[in-house]
Formats: C-alpha cells, sequence, structure tokens
C-alpha cells in the first residue's frame, strides 16, 4: 500500500519540478516576439549614436549600403539558425545550438560568452542612458544630475520589470519601440522632402563609396546595429509554436532592420549631401540627427526625439536583461550555473534569479564606474566613451563569434543526423554566413583600438576583446571538467526541458 502511494506521488513532484524548471509556453505570438527582439536594436540610439560615429570615425559614406550588404549576411546566417530553431527549443539558444552541433564542451564554453557578452551590451547602455538624462535634467529642469544616479534608477526598474511576465515586457517594449520608430520614419521622409544641395543622390550606395581601408571596421560598428534579431530563439520555450514563430519572427527582424537602417542611414547623407556627411558628423558627432530635425521639423519634435531616445535605450536594457536572465535560467537547469538559477518565479513564471543576477552586475559596474567618474556632474568621458564604448564592442565581439560557431554547428548537427543532402542548400548558406561572421570578427579584433577609441599602443586593444577570449577559455574548461566528473550532467548541456521531460518519463516507467 505505501509504495503505490509513493509510486502515485512521483508524477506530481515531477509536474512541480517540471514547472520550476520550464518557462510558461504561449505567452509570446509574433508580435509579441518581433517587438521583444527588435526593441534590442534601439532604432534611434542606432541613427542618432552609431551612425555619425561610423560616418565620423571611417569617413566612409557608402554606410546604407554595408547594411545592405550586412543584412544579406545575417539572412544567409538565419537560414540555417531558423532551421536549427525547428529542432531544439531551448532558452540558451545559441550554446544549445552549439551544444547539439559541436558537443557539450563547446557548449558550455559558448554559454560562458553568451552571458558575457550580453550582460556587457545591457550594462554599457547605462552609461550613454545616465549621460543623455543628465542632459535632460539640465536643459528642461536647469538641475545637474550626476549620470550614474539615473542609471542606477534605471537598473533598479529593468530589474523590477524583468520579474513581470514576458507579455508584460513585451507591451512596454512595443509602445516604445513603435513610436521611436515613427519619429525616425518622419525624419526620413522630411529628408527625403528637403534635401541638401545635391539632392535625392544616391551615391551612398555606389560601391565606389566602400574603398579604403576602414570597411572592415566600419562592418563592425554597422553590424552591432543588428544584434537584437538573433535572439528570438531565447523566447521559444514561451510561444506556443515555436518552430513557426522563431523562424518567421528571425526573417521578419532581419530583413526590417537592413530596409530601415539603409534607409535611415540614406536620409542623413540627403539631408546633409553625400559630399558633407563625413564633415558634418566629425563636427557634430550624436548631435547630427537632433540639428537636422531641428532645422526641418521644429524644436518641439526635436526636444521629442531627445526623451525618445532616452526611452529606446531602456527598450534595449529591457530586452537584453530578458535575455541575459534567460541564458541563466539555461544553464542553471543544465548545472552550468547553480541550480538556483534554474527555477522561475512561481507568480509569473519569469527567470527570477537570473533577472537578480543580472540586475546586481548592472549596478555593480555602474558603481564602479562611478567612482572612478572624477567629475560626476557631467563629463562624458567615463559613462559614455568609456562604459558605453568599451561594453558594447566586448558585446559585439561575443555574439559575432557566437553566430559564427553556431553557422558551423548547424552544418554539423545536419550532418550527424544524417540529413546533410537534404539540407544541403541550408549548409552552403550557413558556411558563406560563418566565414563573412569570421572576418569581421578579425577585423573586429584587428582594430579594436579604434572601435573603443584608444592609442594605437593602447594596452586596451587586447584587454577588453580578452575579456570575451578569457569567457571562451574558462567555458572550455568548465565543459571539460564537467565530461570528466559528472558525465551525465555533461550530456545534458543544450538539451533544455528535454532533458527534464526524459527523466520524469524514465521516473515513471521505474
Amino acid at each position: 500500500m505505501a509504495t503505490e502511494s509513493s509510486s502515485k506521488s512521483r508524477p506530481e513532484i515531477s509536474t512541480f519540478k517540471g514547472q520550476e524548471r520550464a518557462l510558461r509556453a504561449g505567452r509570446l505570438g509574433t508580435g509579441g516576439l518581433l517587438l521583444s527582439v527588435l526593441a534590442a536594436t534601439a532604432p534611434l540610439m542606432v541613427v542618432a549614436g552609431v551612425m555619425p560615429t561610423t560616418f565620423a570615425v571611417m569617413g566612409i559614406v557608402g554606410q546604407p549600403l554595408l547594411f545592405v550588404v550586412l543584412g544579406l549576411v545575417l539572412v544567409l546566417f538565419s537560414v540555417g539558425y531558423a532551421e536549427m530553431s525547428r529542432h531544439v527549443h531551448n532558452a540558451g539558444a545559441f550554446y544549445a545550438y552549439i551544444s547539439r552541433g559541436l558537443g557539450g564542451t563547446a557548449g558550455a564554453s559558448a554559454a560562458l560568452v553568451a552571458l558575457v557578452a550580453y550582460n556587457a551590451l545591457q550594462v554599457g547602455i547605462y552609461g550613454i542612458f545616465g549621460f543623455e538624462v543628465s542632459g535632460l535634467f539640465a536643459t528642461y529642469a536647469d538641475l545637474s544630475v550626476a549620470w550614474w544616479i539615473p542609471a542606477l534608477v534605471a537598473a533598479l526598474v529593468v530589474g523590477a520589470l524583468g520579474w513581470l511576465k514576458i507579455d508584460v515586457n513585451a507591451r512596454v517594449l512595443g509602445v516604445l519601440l513603435v513610436v521611436e520608430v515613427a519619429l525616425v520614419v518622419i525624419f526620413d521622409i522630411a529628408a527625403v522632402a528637403d534635401p541638401a544641395a545635391q539632392g535625392l543622390s544616391l551615391h551612398a550606395f555606389n560601391p565606389d563609396t566602400l574603398s579604403g581601408a576602414g570597411v572592415g571596421t566600419a562592418l563592425c560598428f554597422c553590424i552591432a546595429a543588428f544584434l537584437g534579431f538573433e535572439q528570438a530563439p531565447v523566447y521559444a520555450e514561451e510561444t506556443s509554436r515555436p518552430h513557426i514563430l522563431v523562424p518567421r519572427v528571425m526573417f521578419l527582424a532581419v530583413g526590417g532592420v537592413a530596409v530601415f537602417f539603409a534607409l535611415s542611414s540614406w536620409a542623413l547623407t540627403v539631408a546633409t549631401g553625400p559630399s558633407a556627411v563625413v564633415a558634418e558628423s566629425q563636427k557634430q558627432s550624436a548631435g547630427l540627427l537632433f540639428g537636422l530635425t531641428e532645422s526641418r521639423l521644429g524644436g518641439t519634435f526635436t526636444d521629442v526625439l531627445h526623451v525618445l531616445f532616452v526611452t529606446g535605450m531602456f527598450a534595449a536594457m529591457l530586452s537584453f536583461h530578458n535575455v541575459v536572465a534567460r541564458y541563466a535560467f539555461a544553464m542553471g537547469r543544465e548545472g552550468l550555473l547553480p541550480a538556483a538559477f534554474g527555477r522561475t518565479n512561481s507568480a509569473s513564471g519569469a527567470p527570477g534569479t537570473g533577472s537578480l543576477l543580472q540586475t546586481a552586475v548592472s549596478v555593480v559596474v555602474v558603481v564602479v564606474f562611478a567612482i572612478a567618474d572624477d567629475k560626476p556632474t557631467g563629463d562624458p568621458t567615463v559613462p559614455v566613451l568609456h562604459l558605453f564604448t568599451w561594453f558594447g564592442n566586448i558585446g559585439s565581439l561575443g555574439v559575432i563569434l557566437l553566430m559564427a560557431a553556431a553557422s558551423a554547428s548547424v552544418i554539423s548537427f545536419f550532418v550527424r543526423r544524417g540529413a546533410a543532402g537534404a539540407q544541403a542548400w541550408r549548409l552552403v548558406t550557413s558556411a558563406l554566413a560563418g566565414i563573412a561572421l569570421l572576418v569581421i570578427a578579425v577585423y573586429t579584433v584587428k582594430d579594436f583600438d579604434v572601435l573603443v577609441g584608444a592609442g594605437p599602443g593602447s594596452s586596451l586593444s587586447w584587454v577588453l576583446p580578452g575579456i570575451i577570449g578569457l569567457a571562451v577559455v574558462v567555458g572550455l574548461a568548465q565543459g571539460l571538467l564537467l565530461r570528466a566528473r559528472r558525465p551525465e550532467a555533461h550530456a545534458r548541456i543544450g538539451l533544455g526541458n528535454e532533458a527534464f521531460q526524459l527523466e520524469k518519463a524514465a521516473g515513471e516507467a521505474s
């Protein structure tokens, strides 16, 4: 009798654990998923910040064409990546795919790289966010506020939102993103309607504009604008039809981002004139867009644009925060982080411990940079040029390497399954994308001093990318150690909730 009672209780215990170890399905549809991943691209931050910086530093007029080229490379990448998403549904996305294709040890390394890279991307934005909010207080309220105060407040608000249901987060991100995009489109139309002296010139799409030594580094700047589309598989467990929604959203995101940024960067060349865009960008830097809107659309529109510039950054921080929390959850569930990270918040189903970890990292980094800032009342050097630039480029390098490794894993995955013939064209596109991404990664490391604004002989040119290299090595060491000491845990890397379902089935069968 006691034995029968015990056996009947097993499914109930397993079900409870399953709720803790699985993210709740059916929370996101196509729209919610698309908005969640696109928010990370921070369109206004790219148009106002990345584009003028690329024009100014690289001196390349053909930035619109670079967005088209990168869009094609990332579409090639997405072909195999999307097909992989039909077979693997795991909040650990990149490292789950790499585990399935290249083995658990490579997957453990990829997991740590992803955790470091997305943390860096998220935390870096706090620098420019704090600086811009400080500027708004000074301009509109005549108050002097240190940059790190709004940065810390934002970290706490983002952390609180990270504990809520993902569909609530999607609505917040959606509203901010739609308004932000609408304002950029209005500027694009205004630029086309009132071009500079050279008129509606298409010179920026001329391949001749891409000649010169700065093209590779310009690619590094521009690819950061796309980061976010690759996050769609992270939310696979929280959609009702991941095999349909995830590929659909990835292609919509890549195509939409490529077209939007190509047209917007072209609009900047039209508004200034292709021959003047580099000089104007060097002169005005991030103020270029706001100066152009001031003359065409008036002061009120420009004031609203400044506010949306800030809210867009907030949306990007929230989007990256959600991704980091889900990577931490997936790693905790599979033994790559303490088990506490592998449980969800019982009220919202969100990965609460991972959210707390990301918030803690953000707060610590902001505090460290605040202490290092000897002019906390407005000097942009530390918060913007250091926190934003250093961490943003560290994160970008990590994601580029993850995409290249994922391309290789797609090939290995289908070859090992005996599906190379059926998937031949996808394997070709993955190979081409992987090669292109590796080339961009090489340029990123080679020109890291340019990307972070350091001198040619600066130690930052190897220390900062070395952080990603260290994550690779430590992750490999963890994978090897796990394989030697806990082979059963090593075998589960990348399986996610599937591993739990297998354990549950085995327990019920016994």
